[in-house]
């Protein structure tokens, strides 16, 4: 029965995955953003479709409500009226910014007008701002200016088509949701049948009323405002983060794994992804083996862009960059801390923390070495010391490595534990990121 409560209400892992490509139950949570749309649906005709007749059925539970503000005078349903208009009209700015995402490329706006969706999302952002302050001002002046309000049983009956309303675009925007595979707007109907339940408090609002308490219904319709402005709040960091060419950090991690599907890749070294409007774009660079022929890499690239594509749907443009060169040498990349030099009785070299084709490791470049020497470090981190054993590499005495990566941060106070012929050393040092260091 739980199970049933929390699918019908979008707060099962089915109704929250982010379809990354690995089925409902792996998909991390997501969740929706009030009159704004996923970029999967407006990929497809049916996914506008599916916004048109949601508009329509909105627009016209907002009229039927409205006429019953007018006759009754209820504030309550005034601000589930407004709620709902401000839900249909935020389809109009999306509508607009399709039609000129679907423009060609030309000599100025070489990427398209796909950012015209981005200015969209501001337009319904202060859509449901106005309709968040508008419906706050007349509950507050109801509430310092007492009125009684009229004709309670169409009240009653105003809320329950409201809930109607959106109940119907919540089971509608779900299926299609579903036949088209787009999380987005399936967490727009989960979010419809949770705005049917504002409708609903206006029942309650008028039920109040009637049984001689007034104030009920300018109370609820303060509710409904800071419901409102919850919605306000979520829909802008949303908008606001893609502008600026955030993504979900689950994005990039899912191209990094499906660069591990590649044979041939040695090493992933940058990954960047932002949203052009409803496409999203990636650039990926990775590492091969030096001596890989030229119809080899591209084939690899080939196969990487098929892969990214397998595991982020929502991908439509992905650029590979191939090259034989780590990310240590690449100008402006990513740097190592400076090396600590060892100087002691039982050792004198070079400890780094040095990029290898496993990945990076802690590792201690010895010039002058005693016989049977061991070498351990141990980093100072919160809670307790992590330990890293250095161990000859490929049975090179001279290069000692550790079997893992240190974790991150690679900033921390550490110390170098020498032993030799019943002897032991200990050096303290400090490793530090370089200005500009970022993984």
């Amino acid at each position: 029965m739980l199970k049933q409560i929390q699918e019908w209400f979008g707060m099962s892992p089915q109704g929250q995955s982010l379809g990354l490509g690995h089925g409902p139950g792996d998909g991390k949570g997501h969740g929706h953003t009030h009159g704004s749309i996923d970029p999967t649906i407006a990929t497809t005709t049916r996914g506008i479709w599916a916004i048109k007749w949601s508009f329509v059925v909105l627009a016209l539970t907002s009229a039927l409500q409205l006429v019953v503000v007018v006759i009754s005078g209820s504030v309550a349903l005034l601000a589930d009226t407004i709620h709902n208009v401000g839900d249909a009209v935020t389809a109009i700015p999306l509508w607009i910014a399709f039609v000129l995402a679907r423009r060609k490329p030309s000599k100025t706006f070489t990427y398209g007008l796909g950012r015209a969706e981005d200015l969209a999302g501001v337009a319904i952002v202060a859509i449901i701002l106005f309709s968040a302050v508008f419906a706050g001002y007349e509950a507050v002046d109801r509430l310092i200016h007492p009125q009684s309000i009229a004709f309670i049983p169409w009240v009653v009956a105003a809320g329950i088509i409201g809930f109607l309303g959106n109940e119907a675009v919540a089971v509608f925007r779900i299926r299609v949701g579903r036949e088209i595979n787009s999380a987005a707007l399936i967490a727009d109907g989960y979010h419809a049948r949770t705005d049917g339940f504002t409708s609903l408090a206006v029942v309650f609002g008028a039920i109040g009323v009637w049984l001689g308490f007034p104030l009920a219904d300018p109370i609820i319709g303060l509710l409904i405002t800071i419901a409102i402005f919850g919605i306000v709040w979520q829909s802008s960091k949303a908008v606001f983060v893609r502008m600026l060419d955030g993504v979900d950090p689950a994005v990039t991690d899912e191209i990094r794994h499906a660069a591990g599907h590649v044979d041939g890749v040695r090493e992933v070294l940058d990954v960047k992804a932002r949203w052009l409007g409803h496409r999203l774009l990636a650039d990926v660079g990775v590492r091969v083996l030096a001596d890989m022929p030229v119809a080899d890499a591209d084939r690899l690239a080939e196969n990487l862009r098929h892969e990214m594509l397998e595991h982020v749907p929502a991908l439509s443009v992905a650029n590979v960059r191939v090259s034989s060169t780590s990310q240590e040498a690449q100008p402006g990349a990513h740097h190592a801390p400076e090396p600590f030099q060892v100087r002691s009785e039982l050792a004198e070299g070079e400890l780094s923390i040095a990029r290898t084709p496993a990945g990076e490791r802690m590792r201690l470049t010895l010039d002058r070495w005693a016989d049977g020497l061991n070498a351990v470090v141990t980093i100072d981190r919160a809670g307790r010391p992590e330990i890293l054993v250095l161990l000859p590499s490929s049975g090179d005495l001279s290069t000692l490595e550790s079997q893992s990566a240190p974790d991150e941060p690679h900033e921390f106070n550490a110390r170098l534990i020498l032993s030799a012929n019943g002897r032991e050393e200990i050096r303290e040092f400090r490793i530090t990121e370089p200005a500009g260091h970022g993984h």
